[in-house]
């Protein structure tokens, strides 16, 4: 983990991706921090939330330069519902970078599984890895495909996409993952994983089925990002409590009840 930092910084950009204005690429001016590891989050607090949203809110970090860090979004509450009303220049409170990140192995191959908005962490991925040549990403979503920031990621990587528009599309998706598993596996392969809980028990049974190193990224609510209000509290093999925020997000799949 990286020394986390609190930060004003500044909006430069807000983006909407697909025709529903309702996904968000948020650009902020470069933070403090230089050092960060992929699948690591932030807690963003606009000034615009007042009195009335004293909480701040966790995002992924989807990627970061020597420029800008960025992250992406959903409107689904209050909270994002301001966050789309941002405007260049508005002033963000950010403190991280916050938790543990995705592990990276330059010499193996490294299979990315996401599921909709568990597609943010691997834009950043894909950028920082020494070697992404060795990354084949598959990726299942609801909404229409250019919703998501996958424009970053097509021409990088090995990428594959499956649109759920019905519920047997779900259970192809779900195959097609212990597929691609399956032949990483036999490669010595690693598998990364990020989505709705759902998906990540599927992938963390494949992966106990296949003896295959494979980390999973919860997505548990969170309302400080250092475990001190223990409001996203997972439960280890051993039963141990463990904060979300702190020990994870990122979870080796062993060691992890879900």
């Amino acid at each position: 983990m990286h020394q986390p930092f609190l930060d004003s910084l500044r909006v430069l950009e807000l983006t909407p991706y697909g025709g529903q204005r309702s996904f968000f690429a948020l650009r902020l001016s470069r933070p403090s921090w230089t050092a960060w590891t992929p699948g690591q989050f932030l807690m963003l607090r606009p000034a615009s939330f007042g009195l009335e949203l004293p909480l701040a809110r966790p995002f992924g970090i989807c990627d970061a330069s020597a420029r800008q860090v960025m992250c992406f979004f959903q409107v689904l509450g209050r909270g994002t519902q301001r966050m789309a009303a941002l405007r260049p220049g508005d002033e963000v409170s950010v403190w991280g970078p916050l938790g543990r990140g995705f592990a990276v192995e330059q010499n193996a191959p490294t299979l990315l599984l996401a599921g909709g908005m568990g597609i943010a962490p691997f834009v950043g991925y894909a950028n920082a890895h020494p070697e992404p040549e060795k990354l084949r990403l598959l990726f299942g979503h609801r909404e229409a495909l250019d919703c998501y920031p996958v424009d970053a990621l097509t021409g990088r990587i090995r990428f594959e996409s499956a649109h759920e528009r019905a519920p047997e599309d779900r259970d192809k998706f779900i195959h097609s993952a212990r597929e691609r598993m399956r032949d990483c596996a036999a490669r010595n392969g690693l598998a990364l994983a990020c989505g709705p809980l759902p998906f990540l028990r599927a992938v963390q049974s494949f992966a106990h089925e296949l003896r295959m190193r494979t980390q999973l990224s919860l997505e548990n609510r969170m309302a400080c990002g250092t475990g001190a209000c223990l409001g996203c509290v997972a439960q280890s093999v051993d039963k141990t409590p463990v904060c979300t925020c702190r020990e994870g997000p990122v979870f080796q799949a062993d060691n992890i009840l879900l």
